[in-house]
Parts: structure tokens; C-alpha cells; sequence
């Protein structure tokens, strides 16, 4: 009942942000590459961070 005010985890966390990163790469690219690849190299870091929490 009360599971709406317990705080994510930070697994569920990085996989919002992971999904968030991985989505403006796509839109950038038409923009800038290298803005883009920032992007890209950022969602990167975090799904690393997410494969570590996850053989945890």
C-alpha cells in the first residue's frame, strides 16, 4: 500500500537515467556529432554502472 513513497532503488535509478541518455545521441546527431558522442559516452558510463549494481 505504502509502496509509492519508498524510494527507488539506485539500480532503478541509472536505468531511468541509462533510457533518458540513450534517447538524445538520436536527436543530437542531427544537431552535432560531437555533442552526440558526449551524449553517447555518457550513457555508456552508466550502463556500466548498472552492469556492476547488477552482478552485485
Amino acid at each position: 500500500m505504502f509502496d509509492i513513497f519508498k524510494n527507488k532503488s539506485k539500480l532503478n535509478k541509472l536505468k531511468k537515467e541509462y533510457k533518458c541518455l540513450i534517447e538524445q545521441p538520436y536527436k543530437l546527431s542531427n544537431v552535432t556529432s560531437l555533442e552526440s558522442d558526449k551524449k553517447q559516452l555518457e550513457a555508456q558510463k552508466i550502463l556500466e554502472q548498472i552492469e556492476v549494481l547488477q552482478h552485485v
